[in-house]
């Protein structure tokens, strides 16, 4: 089943608006079909946003609010970020509803020699409501970002919950674009 093009052009919009920049647009043939295919929408970096970006459109099937799309920021272009956000769509529409606070594991490093193989998925933080609150083709949609997190910050989020995790984030200034940084979560932490 394809995506609603009055949904998909919205969804487009939505995003353009936010990040200033216009999409090329990918879809990931390999693999197992999913119910409702998801493509992945790539922004170049800008000028005031010297990142790239990855977001899904599709990822939730048309017909079971609440919808949900993720995003996700990378220092570098790479169609790996195509086949990520594929597949966590495929687990999304196939196995379990995902949504704000959940965990995803990636099955590999986020980019090579990365120690984060696990995402977060959390509030879009750098741009705000304007960004996680769409309309697309009618419909309400919820965008939330996909931070990379290594093993040891995933155990500290299960542990110790969402927000503890994202306060050593805070209290570390953790570069969410550093694919070989070392996890924030340290042994002092580990008995929050």
């Amino acid at each position: 089943m394809g995506i609603d093009q009055d949904f998909e052009n919205a969804l487009e919009h939505h995003y353009e608006a936010v990040w200033s920049r216009t999409s090329s647009r990918h879809i990931w043939n390999r693999g197992p079909g999913l119910p409702q295919q998801c493509r992945v929408f790539e922004y170049a970096p800008s000028d005031n946003a010297p990142f790239w970006v990855y977001a899904t459109c599709g990822m939730s099937v048309l017909k079971e609010p609440p919808l949900l799309e993720l995003f996700l920021l990378s220092p570098c272009k790479t169609e790996d970020h195509v086949e990520l956000l594929t597949v966590i769509a495929h687990y999304h529409q196939t196995a379990a509803k995902l949504d704000l606070g959940h965990t995803v594991n990636f099955g590999r490093p986020w980019l090579p020699q990365s120690k984060c193989s696990f995402g977060l998925i959390s509030l879009p933080y750098l741009f705000g409501p304007s960004l996680e609150n769409a309309q697309a083709g009618g419909v309400a949609v919820r965008v939330l970002w996909l931070v990379p997190i290594t093993f040891e910050e995933r155990q500290l989020k299960i542990r110790a919950g969402q927000g503890a995790l994202e306060e050593i984030f805070e209290r570390h200034q953790f570069n969410y674009l550093d694919a070989l940084r070392d996890s924030v979560v340290k042994e002092s932490d580990s008995h929050s």
